[in-house]
C-alpha cells in the first residue's frame, strides 16, 4: 500500500500546501507571545515507533502564523510531559495530572507566552482545561491546524 500511496502527516501536509502556495496565511492575526509544545507522542514515542519524530514541521508551521513564537524549555526530545499522556487525560486522575503537569505550567509561564500552540488533543485539553485554570496561566490555547485555520487568506471570489 505503501509504494501506491503517500502517506503524509499533518505537518508536511500544512508545510507542503504553505510552500506550494496553496494556502496563504496572515502572520499578524496572532502577534502575541506565543509557544509551540512538543507533545509525546509526536516526538519521542514516534521515533521510537515509526524512527520519524516531529519537532521541526509543527514550529515551521506555526512561525508562518506567529511572529513572535518562543520556545518552552527544556524542549524537542528533551520536553516535559503537560501531565495528560499515556490516556491519563481521559482517566478520573484530574489532581495527578495538574500534579504532573505543574512543571509545563512553569514553562509556559517563564516562557511569557500568551497563546500556547498545542497539535496533540490530549495536551491541547490538559494545557487548556486543567493547567491554565489550576495554575492561573491566563493563556489561550490552539491545535497546530487552528492556528492556521485563523491565519487562512482567503481569496476575493469575483
Amino acid at each position: 500500500m505503501f509504494k501506491e500511496f503517500k502517506v503524509y502527516s499533518v505537518f508536511d501536509l500544512l508545510i507542503e500546501y504553505i510552500k506550494e502556495g496553496k494556502i496563504q496565511l496572515d502572520n499578524t492575526i496572532h502577534t502575541h507571545p506565543a509557544a509551540y509544545h512538543d507533545p509525546c507522542n509526536y516526538g519521542r514515542k514516534s521515533l521510537k515507533a515509526f524512527g520519524q519524530a516531529f519537532f521541526e514541521e509543527g514550529r515551521e508551521v506555526a512561525r508562518a502564523c506567529c511572529p513572535d513564537l518562543r520556545e518552552l524549555n527544556p524542549n524537542r526530545n528533551e520536553a516535559y510531559c503537560c501531565g495528560a499522556g499515556g490516556g491519563a487525560w481521559a482517566m478520573p486522575f484530574s489532581d495527578e495530572r495538574v500534579f504532573y503537569g505543574r512543571t509545563k505550567a512553569r514553562q509556559i509561564s517563564e516562557s511569557g507566552a500568551e497563546l500556547i500552540v498545542a497539535p496533540c488533543h490530549n495536551c491541547r485539553d490538559q494545557i487548556m482545561k486543567s493547567l491554565n485554570k489550576e495554575y492561573d496561566l491566563g493563556i489561550e490555547v490552539k491545535y497546530l491546524w487552528e492556528l492556521v485555520s485563523d491565519s487562512l487568506i482567503m481569496p476575493n471570489k469575483q
